[in-house]
């Protein structure tokens, strides 16, 4: 599946998607977007740096070497699979693709969606997406 191809999907799939965009952790860059409204640019490359900041700022690594630590995990794998933020219009679900873990999928949804479905339909195309 291209990454073009994994936002289209997460339009069409995950329930009242309003946006889906995909970040690679790498270089913060947003590899591709759709949103049922217009945005500015900048306000979507802000979205990407944020998304990047949420799974690889600093404090975050922190955390997951801590867990690891705790845990005796040896491997250099991300401990931080997945972010649900809700906001008062809005579900906001970011999760890095199992095929490629330096690459997120973000999907936005309308906040009377039915969250279980969202993370449903969201968690299916986190595991099948390839880039």
């Amino acid at each position: 599946m291209a990454v073009d191809n994994i936002v289209k999907t997460a339009i069409q799939e995950v329930p009242k998607a309003v946006a889906a965009g995909v970040v690679d952790m790498a270089s913060g860059m947003l590899l591709a977007v759709k949103t049922v409204d217009s945005h500015p640019q900048e306000v979507l490359d802000l979205v990407a740096a944020a998304t990047r900041e949420l799974f690889e700022g600093e404090n975050s690594l922190s955390i997951e070497k801590m867990f690891k630590k705790a845990r005796g995990v040896t491997s250099d794998e991300h401990y931080f699979r997945e972010f649900v933020v809700t906001s008062t219009n809005l579900i906001h679900v970011f999760g890095r693709l199992k095929s490629n873990p330096s690459i997120v999928l973000t999907v936005v949804t309308r906040a009377d969606a039915n969250l279980g479905l969202v993370l449903t339909k969201a968690r299916q195309i986190i595991a099948t997406g390839t880039i």
